[in-house]
């Protein structure tokens, strides 16, 4: 027989109807980000580039507005409201498949739980092939620790290891097999995945191998892992001299016979800045922020672009490490205002000057800022994570 997987289309079923609470996140971890995206969609789009059809996600009661928003652009996939148990959640998406009305048979379904986001192509091909031999399978890993038996705190036996494999998700079925194992289900308690239950009805369950990357998120700690410690951003920034203007650079109002044109007060170095941190926290552009379009900002002072970015770092969880600017000109002479501009940085930005590095720079007499049409500001930031814990 082929070892290619089957050309059949397969059903998928994500549960994700729990409230994962001891991810300690703001929401249900399901819906929480991971890696850029909320976890939930992960393996709804490892799904979709599998080629399954329909794919149905379980979610809790009332969760179908953020769920919709999780899974926004997304088509093929249906939701349906759990149950009390991770059984009766997955029982709930089988019987919606079953409903289906005029579309073609279920051959197969995978049965998968959302908080393990990363699902690896390879596991899903290893399981179609599986599922030409057997109406069966799971990936499962070898137990590498030793195994210890517990009684009250003390050691009562011990395990083979070799005997034993620690189980993942997805488990996949053929599905009118696993859809009368779990309706002829008369277990007492909860079992433990749907294999137990299809092996309960008389089925045989085959093992594929499993990958680490299926992990399962549980803990705050798992989100936290995905967080650099130390990131660094860069930020660019140019505006036209022009008589009439005030010149501000770095915050400071330096006398001169041009200024800088602009919507703000055009402080090239501030902007330069702001771009560089809110770089370094994946937060967008000054642009976003402060738009240039928007009547409020006409003349404001970049002080306050500055210190609404450092309170976006803070709120990401991170401390500014240090700032490199370098302003681009042929005049004003920075070096007399270079220790007044480190001062005044490092004061909106709430850090000790020798944090706050200033260069000045020209360019030869070359491009816009060696005529003097202009001037240029770029800032490298570098922010760090205040706490792990």
């Amino acid at each position: 027989m082929s070892n290619a997987p089957s050309s059949q289309p397969f059903a998928a079923i994500i549960v994700a109807a729990g409230k994962g609470l001891r991810a300690g996140q703001p929401l249900p971890k399901q819906f929480a980000r991971w890696r850029g995206k909320p976890v939930l969609r992960h393996s709804v789009e490892a799904f979709i580039e599998a080629g399954a059809s329909p794919i149905v996600v379980v979610i809790p009661e009332g969760a179908n507005d953020i769920a919709m928003e999780t899974l926004k652009g997304l088509t093929g996939v249906a939701f349906v409201i759990g149950g009390m148990t991770r059984q009766d959640s997955v029982r709930a998406g089988l019987e919606a498949l079953a409903s289906r009305h005029g579309h073609d048979p279920i051959s197969d379904v995978m049965i998968h739980d959302a908080a393990r986001a990363t699902l690896p192509q390879s596991v899903i091909t290893r399981l179609r092939q599986a599922l030409q031999q057997h109406s069966g399978a799971i990936p499962t890993l070898p137990v590498v620790d030793s195994l210890s038996v517990d009684k009250d705190g003390l050691m009562a036996g011990s395990a083979d290891r070799a005997a034993l494999r620690r189980v993942q998700t997805p488990q996949a079925f053929h599905f009118s097999a696993i859809l009368a194992a779990h309706r002829g289900w008369t277990g007492v308690t909860d079992a433990g995945d749907d294999a137990q239950v299809f092996a309960a009805s008389g089925e045989t369950v085959a093992h594929v191998l499993g990958d680490e990357a299926l992990k399962k998120l549980t803990f705050s700690e798992d989100f936290m892992t995905t967080s650099p410690i130390f990131r660094t951003g860069m930020g660019f920034d140019v505006h036209r001299l022009v008589e009439g203007e005030e010149l501000w650079l770095g915050g400071l109002h330096i006398p001169h016979s041009h200024g800088l044109a602009g919507h703000s007060d055009a402080d090239v170095a501030l902007h330069a800045i702001v771009d560089a941190l809110l770089g370094a926290i994946a937060a967008g552009d000054i642009g976003d922020h402060f738009p240039p379009t928007d009547p409020q900002w006409k003349g404001a002072a970049s002080s306050r672009f500055l210190e609404h970015a450092a309170k976006l770092v803070q709120e990401a969880g991170f401390a500014i490490a240090n700032v490199d600017l370098t302003i681009i000109c042929e005049a004003p002479k920075i070096g007399p205002h270079r220790q007044t501009i480190r001062e005044i940085i490092a004061g909106l930005l709430a850090v000790d000057i020798s944090q706050i590095s200033v260069k000045a720079t020209t360019t030869e007499r070359l491009g816009f800022t060696g005529r003097g049409e202009g001037i240029a500001a770029q800032a490298i930031a570098s922010v760090i994570k205040e706490s792990q814990s």
